[in-house]
Formats: C-alpha cells, sequence, structure tokens
C-alpha cells in the first residue's frame, strides 16, 4: 500500500460520518471524510438526540453547543403525543415531557435538534480536532489489503481522479451504502413496508397548537396516518405521511406516487385539522420505510456504521442515536489499534457488539411502528416492545473485550442498574477534585477503575496493569478520591461492595468488575485490562 492520506478515511460526511470524526478527533486520530454532498444537512431528517448520544457528545466537550444550537431550533423536553388532527381530538400522550422519568439517569438530557442545526457543530468540531471535510467528493472504488485500504475519489464539481490511502475505512454512506454492496453484505429484517413522503412546508399553526408544547406528533386520522415537527415560531413543519385511507375504505403506503402540490397540501391541512389554512409546500422528499439491519458490521479493514447497516422507521426516534454509538463504540477502538496501545484483534468486538445492538435497536423501532401506525403489518412474532430508556442506555455488550458476563441478559432498566460487566457504567453525582461531576465526566478517553472505600490494592493494581500495557488507566476510591452526595452510594450502584471494583472502558461501558478483595488484584485487572486490550 502507498503513502498514507490519513489513518482514517469516512465515507460519508453526514450525521454520522461526522460524529466518526470528532470522536477518532478526540483521540487524537485525524481523518478524511469524504461526501458526495456539497455541504451539511439541507433537510432536517432526524430531530430526537437521546440521553446515550448526548452522553457521548459530552464525553468531547460538545453537549453545551449542542444544547444551544437545540435551543434555537425548538422548545426543549416538549410531549409526544397522537391526535387525529393538531386541530382536534387529543388520542393519547405518550410522553408528557421528553425527559420525564429519566432525568436522574444520566447528566445529559433527550435533546430535539435537527440535523440542520447539529451537523454543522459537528463540522465545526471535526476540523478543530484535524479532521478534513471534503464535500462533492465521490467515491468510485476501494481495495483493501494487508496494510491499509486505497480509495478512489472523483470530484463531483470537475478536476482528476485521486486515490488516497488509509489504515483503515469507515464506511457511513446511508441506506443505500455502496459500500455495503460492494462487499455483498447481506441485510436481515423486515425490508421496506411503505413508500413514505416528507413534506415541507410553512404555515402558521399558533392558533391550531395554543398553548401546549409538542414535540412530536402523531396523527392518527381517518384518511391519514404520519406525523409532525413543528419550527419554534410555528410558522413552519413538516409532515410525514405513511399512509392514507381512501372513501371506499381502502388502505394505501404508496404515497410517493402522487407528491403534487395540491395533494400535499391537502395531507397537510387534513392533519392540521383546517381544511381553509394558508398553507405553502416548500419541498417533498420521497423515502422507503424499511427495517433492515446487515449481517456483520465488518470485512477486513472496512467498517461500517449507521444507516449503512441498521435502517430503521423513524417511531422511537432511535436510528440516528445508533448510528451514532456505532461511532463512539468504533473510534476509541481504531484509536487504541491506531496507537499501539491495543492489538488489532480488540477491532472483531466491534462487530461483535455493535451488530446485536443493531439489530435489538431496529426491531425496536419495528415494534413501535407496527403497532402506532400499522397494525395491518401482522402483530405476530413481533418483538416485545422494551422501555424507551433500555433501549437508549440499557443494552449489553458482549464480546471478548468484556470479562466476566455471567448470565444471558441482554438488557437492563437503566433506571435500576447494576453495574455488570457489559452495561453503561451508571450516572452518579460524586465530588470529585473539589467539585461536582458525574461519574460518566470521569470516563472518554482513558481506561478507568473505580474501587471502593476498602479497595486500595486495586487502585495500586491498576497503574502496574496499565504501564505493563501501554495504556493509561485512572484509579479512584471511594472516600479518598471520591466523595459521594446524598444521590447515591457507588459501592452499591455497580456493586463493588468496599472491597471491590470495576474496570470501565473509554467509552464508558463496564469491562469487568470483582466484588470483592480478590486473590491477586494486579493479576485479575491485568487480564482484564489485556482482553479489553484485543490481547
Amino acid at each position: 500500500m502507498a503513502r498514507t492520506s490519513a489513518p482514517v478515511i469516512i465515507v460519508g460526511g453526514s450525521l454520522v460520518g461526522l460524529s466518526t470524526a470528532v470522536f477518532l478527533g478526540h483521540h487524537g486520530v485525524p481523518s478524511v471524510v469524504l461526501e458526495r454532498h456539497r455541504g451539511t444537512a439541507i433537510h432536517p431528517r432526524a430531530a430526537l438526540v437521546n440521553q446515550r448520544a448526548v452522553e457521548a457528545y459530552r464525553a468531547v466537550g460538545l453537549q453545551p453547543e449542542i444544547e444551544a444550537a437545540a435551543a434555537r431550533e425548538f422548545v426543549q423536553n416538549g410531549a409526544i403525543v397522537s391526535v387525529e388532527s393538531l386541530g382536534g381530538r387529543e388520542l393519547d400522550w405518550y410522553f408528557r415531557f421528553i425527559n420525564e422519568g429519566v432525568e436522574h439517569i444520566s447528566p445529559s438530557p433527550r435533546i430535539f435538534i435537527t440535523q440542520i442545526g447539529l451537523e454543522p457543530v459537528l463540522l465545526g468540531a471535526a476540523e478543530r480536532l484535524g479532521a478534513s471535510i471534503r464535500y462533492a467528493a465521490e467515491v468510485v472504488s476501494f481495495d483493501q489489503d494487508a496494510d491499509g485500504v486505497a480509495v478512489v475519489v472523483r470530484p463531483r464539481d470537475g478536476g482528476s481522479e485521486e486515490t488516497l490511502h488509509a489504515r483503515y475505512l469507515v464506511a457511513a454512506d446511508g441506506a443505500h451504502s455502496p459500500t455495503r454492496e460492494r462487499l455483498g453484505i447481506r441485510r436481515l429484517g423486515h425490508g421496506s413496508f411503505s413508500d413514505s413522503i416528507t413534506i415541507y412546508f410553512r404555515a402558521d399553526v399558533r392558533a391550531l397548537m395554543g398553548d401546549r408544547n409538542l414535540s412530536v406528533v402523531y396523527v392518527f386520522g381517518p384518511t391519514l396516518q404520519g406525523f409532525f415537527r413543528f419550527s419554534i415560531d410555528l410558522q413552519a413543519g413538516f409532515l410525514v405521511v405513511n399512509s392514507t385511507v381512501a372513501a371506499d375504505g381502502t388502505k394505501s403506503v404508496r404515497i410517493g406516487e402522487d407528491m403534487s402540490t395540491p395533494t400535499c397540501i391537502r395531507y397537510v391541512r387534513e392533519a392540521l385539522g383546517d381544511p381553509d389554512l394558508a398553507v405553502e409546500v416548500e419541498s417533498v422528499q420521497r423515502w422507503s420505510a424499511t427495517a433492515e439491519y446487515a449481517e456483520r458490521f465488518r470485512d477486513g479493514r472496512v467498517f461500517l456504521a449507521g444507516d449503512a447497516v441498521h435502517v430503521m422507521p423513524p417511531t422511537g426516534g432511535f436510528g440516528g442515536n445508533c448510528g451514532i454509538q456505532d461511532a463512539y463504540d468504533l473510534a476509541w477502538k481504531l484509536a487504541y489499534v491506531l496507537g499501539g496501545r491495543a492489538d488489532e484483534q480488540l477491532l472483531a468486538t466491534y462487530d461483535a457488539e455493535r451488530q446485536p445492538v443493531g439489530a435489538f435497536t431496529t426491531e425496536q423501532a419495528y415494534t413501535r411502528y407496527v403497532l402506532r401506525l400499522d397494525p395491518s403489518l401482522g402483530k405476530e412474532e413481533l418483538m416485545p416492545i422494551v422501555d424507551e430508556a433500555a433501549v437508549e442506555l440499557g443494552y449489553r455488550y458482549r464480546s471478548p473485550a468484556v470479562t466476566g458476563v455471567a448470565d444471558d441478559e441482554s438488557w437492563e432498566d437503566p433506571r435500576a442498574p447494576t453495574g455488570r460487566p457489559g452495561f453503561r457504567a451508571p450516572h452518579l453525582v460524586l465530588r470529585a477534585g473539589g467539585e461536582e461531576r458525574s461519574t460518566l465526566d470521569l470516563f472518554g478517553r482513558d481506561f478507568v477503575v473505580l474501587a471502593g472505600s476498602a479497595g486500595g490494592a486495586w487502585c495500586d493494581a491498576a497503574r502496574r496493569a496499565g504501564e505493563a500495557c501501554g495504556a493509561t488507566v485512572d484509579a479512584y476510591r471511594v472516600g479518598v478520591d471520591l466523595a459521594a452526595t446524598a444521590d447515591g452510594d457507588l459501592e452499591e450502584l455497580y456493586g463493588t461492595g468496599p472491597e471491590g471494583a470495576v474496570l470501565v472502558r473509554p467509552d464508558g461501558f463496564v469491562a469487568w468488575r470483582a466484588t470483592g478483595a480478590g486473590g491477586s488484584p494486579e493479576a485479575e485487572l491485568g487480564d482484564a485490562l489485556a482482553a479489553a486490550l484485543g490481547r
């Protein structure tokens, strides 16, 4: 393989591609991002960033900037409801406040922000952290060998083709991923079940909204099913239409066959519940409601993330967030391998950990779609609904990088976390270094050992194990380095007891736990750290 243009090339510079660049840059790894479009998103698309995704952005210092950008777009912490029409009868309230009941489980809230608002924040951060973003750059082909990946790029606005070289390639190139197709990776799931449209429109809906703070409005009218989002000034919004019912009772999911302006205005007025309201259609997007996930997320030196490996309906708001978590899991592993702190075998755990989560999340979105929007798809063999908080924060990783998974549970309620290996390390407000902060703020770059009040031997062993493995391990002991606040007890929350300890990975997942003093702290912790580094 010829010269290296960057350690990592990212194909796709939208939400997941830019997030990958940010997370790599946070670990000191520069990247080249190739995006065929000419800039960041021009359509709102994903609007809900869930708690786990915000935690990832918090770890790289972006939560305040994202919250500020979100506040410019939407009134935050609104409700999710279903109605016959916006001005008509209310049917159900799924959330009276989107953060209702989950405020205490994370220092990061669920945030409403569109990709139009979020992607510029990510772009600025990626560039500050060393990424090179190339817009209007189309990937023609790629080849890989034992040393790296060669990518042929064609400028869409004219110019000669260029070959770039990298150690690894990350494909975040969307639902129709050319990378996935070239690799012949099969997709599983339910396929496409609606030819849907999104209508972007202008209309004054203040009178119809009244004093309600509604963030997402599902519409289950007699002739139309879909959902609304509105701008902060209630002068514009978008309506997704998934299905319609004709006068004779015939249902259609082939909405995209008629995207004419008169039809779209009729849809918007019906869903709003005002047949005379002035409506201006700005644009219409046609898309396929699909629930599919790839059978594998890796091929050699090529890794796939986001919609390239899981496409799901918007019910639940899981899709983009799942892609952000793909990027967060992959970035630290690539950085550790590229920096010589981990063996290349660690990269195999990306597929082992994220593919099951992608499948689980897709099935959860599909179940919600069937039950909320289209029961005619059939309720048989649906995955039972798991609470949204568990889908966002409660999934479990199983791979050689996690030691001591002794049960079959694949998710837990993050409101009652256990600190077991494979699960996200729980949030707890602590006093550390003279200030209050979340346990989550201790994670994000290096490995961390949290030891009980009588676990000083684990802290000593952590430093020696890190030196032996060539990786930094920060160690904190309850009562010495960490002081609990009134919110709870770390020893109980993490299940360590006074004499035990946990090893937490850079992505904030528990890699190993000891519930007692152990025989040889250095040997036990050294083995767990080596496993977490792919050794």
